[in-house]
Protein backbone atom coordinates (compact mmCIF):
# COMPACT_ATOMS: atom_id res chain seq x y z
CA UNK A 1 0.00 0.00 0.00
CA UNK A 2 1.44 3.59 -0.91
CA UNK A 3 1.77 6.06 1.89
CA UNK A 4 -0.71 8.92 2.22
CA UNK A 5 2.12 11.38 2.51
CA UNK A 6 5.93 11.43 0.83
CA UNK A 7 8.45 13.45 0.91
CA UNK A 8 9.72 15.12 -2.33
CA UNK A 9 12.49 18.08 -3.06
CA UNK A 10 11.04 21.74 -3.02
CA UNK A 11 10.73 23.48 -5.57
CA UNK A 12 13.05 26.53 -6.00
CA UNK A 13 11.31 29.81 -5.67
CA UNK A 14 12.51 33.11 -7.93
CA UNK A 15 14.00 35.82 -5.25
CA UNK A 16 15.16 38.28 -7.70
CA UNK A 17 16.86 38.48 -11.10
CA UNK A 18 19.76 40.02 -13.12
CA UNK A 19 20.78 40.76 -16.27
CA UNK A 20 23.95 40.70 -18.31
CA UNK A 21 24.02 41.87 -21.58
CA UNK A 22 21.17 40.07 -23.18
CA UNK A 23 20.83 37.00 -20.96
CA UNK A 24 19.06 37.44 -17.42
CA UNK A 25 20.41 34.90 -14.29
CA UNK A 26 17.47 34.15 -12.27
CA UNK A 27 18.10 33.62 -7.98
CA UNK A 28 16.52 30.83 -5.84
CA UNK A 29 16.07 30.31 -2.70
CA UNK A 30 17.73 27.28 -1.03
CA UNK A 31 15.59 24.13 -1.72
CA UNK A 32 14.43 22.42 1.06
CA UNK A 33 11.39 19.31 1.00
CA UNK A 34 7.84 19.00 0.92
CA UNK A 35 5.14 16.71 1.82
CA UNK A 36 3.18 15.27 -1.37
CA UNK A 37 -0.46 14.17 -0.64
CA UNK A 38 -0.88 11.16 -2.75
CA UNK A 39 -4.94 11.01 -2.38
CA UNK A 40 -5.25 14.90 -2.66
CA UNK A 41 -3.03 14.98 -5.41
CA UNK A 42 -0.89 17.99 -4.52
CA UNK A 43 2.39 19.70 -2.49
CA UNK A 44 1.45 20.88 1.29
CA UNK A 45 2.84 24.36 1.55
CA UNK A 46 4.93 24.06 4.53
CA UNK A 47 8.83 23.58 3.25
CA UNK A 48 11.26 21.88 5.64
CA UNK A 49 14.96 22.65 5.57
CA UNK A 50 16.44 19.28 6.26
CA UNK A 51 14.95 15.77 5.02
CA UNK A 52 14.96 14.56 9.23
CA UNK A 53 12.56 16.97 9.80
CA UNK A 54 10.06 16.43 6.93
CA UNK A 55 10.46 12.26 7.94
CA UNK A 56 9.03 13.06 11.53
CA UNK A 57 5.98 15.06 9.96
CA UNK A 58 5.77 12.63 7.21
CA UNK A 59 5.32 9.95 9.65
CA UNK A 60 3.10 11.67 11.81
CA UNK A 61 0.41 12.32 9.13
CA UNK A 62 0.71 9.17 7.78
CA UNK A 63 -0.42 7.44 11.61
Amino acid sequence: MISRFVIVPAIPTETGSMRDGSRFYSQTAPIGFNLYDNEEKHRLKTTYQNREEAEAECQRLNL
